[in-house]
């Protein structure tokens, strides 16, 4: 029998531990060996920077997709995975049209999401959609590979920085007068976004944006987007 001590060397299906601290890091790069996750998002950068960070500090074996179509494809022919993750604003989400079916694809494993813009209201209904996690970009590597241990496990993961903006914009005058739609939308102006480019993120047509920001300068009481966007951020919603 192996002497797994402090003082032994261990070599353990090829992993390395001379301690018991190397000990619980072999058991848990044995776990996330075991993790198989699809990874869709149609930017290049961000969906190879992922992946090859889940590959080679996760040890998972990890599928990647351009659009919801080709992912729903992979778990068609590959799944269940233990995890997929869709990019909210990616080709063929339709918002959360797209997950409800990647839910309904991969049976009983979980989905989350992953954005760089969606608000934390957006955050709080993709989980109460089913989501098993909300991921955002801007999240640091560690802790993204943290977060995706915690939903293979089958732990429910939104960060706690949401959260508390979640709950402080639900609370907010300004977001009880606005719809999720409307807060997307404002969203984008308050990045500077022009109408196109968030009718592009949001995979709706421009006209139909032009009328969100009409509503919302009414709402809002504001002269003009540029207005709009400027009352938002002086409220702290974004």
């Amino acid at each position: 029998m192996q002497d797994l001590s402090h003082s032994a060397l261990a070599k353990v299906d090829g992993f390395e531990t001379n301690n018991a601290l190397g000990l619980e890091d072999y058991y848990q790069h044995k776990v996330a060996s075991l993790m198989r996750i699809l990874l869709a998002d149609d930017h290049d950068m961000v969906r190879e920077t992922i992946s090859a960070y889940l590959k080679s500090e996760g040890g998972a074996e990890v599928e990647t997709a351009v659009d919801l179509q080709s992912a729903l494809s992979l778990i068609e022919s590959d799944g269940p995975y233990d995890l997929v993750l869709l990019d909210y604003n990616m080709p063929g989400m339709m918002g959360l049209d797209g997950l409800s079916r990647a839910l309904n694809a991969n049976g009983n494993k979980g989905v989350g999401i992953l954005s760089g813009s969606a608000p934390a209201r957006t955050a709080q209904d993709a989980l109460d959609a089913g989501a098993i996690g909300f991921i955002p970009k801007t999240m640091g590597a560690q802790s993204l590979l943290n977060a995706v241990r915690f939903m293979c496990a089958g732990e429910v993961y939104m960060p706690v920085s949401l959260m508390r903006e979640q709950s402080n914009t639900r609370d907010h005058p300004i977001a009880q007068k606005l719809s999720p739609r409307e807060m997307e939308v404002l969203g984008g102006l308050s990045r500077g976004l022009s109408n196109k480019e968030i009718a592009r993120e949001l995979e709706l047509q421009e006209v139909t944006i032009k009328l969100h920001v009409r509503t919302l300068c009414r709402k809002l009481d504001a002269k003009n987007r540029t207005q709009a966007a400027l009352i938002a951020k002086e409220a702290g919603l974004f």
